[in-house]
């Protein structure tokens, strides 16, 4: 099973930032070990920039996405649009509880158009998605 974690703005910056919220071990470190521990292929894929996820989301063949939009969780419907679009399955993970943060982030433009979402623990949750894959025997 191939499985590409795709992640947006700010989240290179996971270890460094806020780590009362984000913890301090980097989120490629966590996804590397992830990666190399799984018995999937796992990729991984972050950008700052909308357009460049919304490219890799349509051209990338793998059986399951995981994505964390960050910040573009809330405000891009051309991202929630290309979710839509692609036949792929896609779990939405945030490291954070976004419920329980500021009110403009209890909004997920992208949850409606995704087979699941895992909020709220921590680097583990893109663990949980990859077991619901491979759960899942996509």
């Amino acid at each position: 099973m191939k499985i590409a974690i795709v992640n947006g703005p700010n989240l290179n910056l996971v270890g460094n930032r806020e780590k009362s919220i984000y913890g301090d071990v980097s989120l490629s470190e966590y996804l590397k070990n992830l990666a190399d521990t799984s018995s999937h292929e796992i990729i991984c894929f972050q950008s700052n920039l909308e357009g460049e996820l919304i490219d890799f989301l349509q051209k990338t063949q793998v059986d399951g996405f995981i994505v964390n939009a960050g910040g573009y969780t809330h405000t891009s419907v051309a991202l929630r649009d290309c979710i839509t679009a692609i036949s792929i399955p896609v779990v939405e993970v945030h490291i954070s509880n976004i419920a329980a943060r500021e009110s403009f982030r209890h909004t997920s433009l992208l949850s409606a158009v995704c087979d699941g979402c895992i909020f709220g623990f921590g680097l583990t949750g893109y663990e949980l998605a990859v077991n619901y894959f491979e759960n899942k025997k996509i």
